[in-house]
């Protein structure tokens, strides 16, 4: 009696070993990604913003001080992630504060805040650094 031997497939061993390694790329590359999405959200935030700056720019060619966001029109991001509030706005001076909707918040950054100062632009996050939040 011949008994054939000729099994095809694979072990619950093979199977559990593949599912572990598959768990551990996973565990690896779920963070990476998380980051990837923030910075992209975070894109959305500095585009408003200087869509903002520039509408200041040529409201301050015909007014005497910078605009409000009832001027401006621009109150949103492209993708509705940040809402944009402009304060301290003078006729030399204005501050736009980027701040993220629920529940896209961004816990590394927080607020995004372009503040220009006689032509002076300076950068800032209410969380975290400003040359981690602002960069390319």
């Amino acid at each position: 009696m011949n008994v054939s031997l000729d099994n095809k497939g694979f072990t619950l061993i093979e199977l559990m070993i593949v599912v572990a390694i598959i768990g551990i790329l996973a565990s690896i590359a779920y963070p990476s990604y998380q980051d990837y999405v923030l910075r992209a959200k975070r894109g959305d935030a500095k585009v408003v913003i200087l869509s903002v700056q520039l509408a200041q720019e040529k409201w301050r060619a015909n007014n005497i001080t910078y605009g409000t966001t009832a001027n401006i029109g621009i109150t949103v991001s492209p993708d509705d992630y940040y809402t944009v509030a402009i304060s301290s706005n003078t006729g030399t001076n204005y501050t736009i504060t980027a701040t993220p909707k629920s529940p896209h918040v961004d816990a590394n950054c927080g607020n995004l805040v372009l503040t220009v100062v006689g032509g002076v632009e300076t950068k800032s996050a209410s969380a975290g650094t400003a040359d981690n939040c602002w960069r390319k």
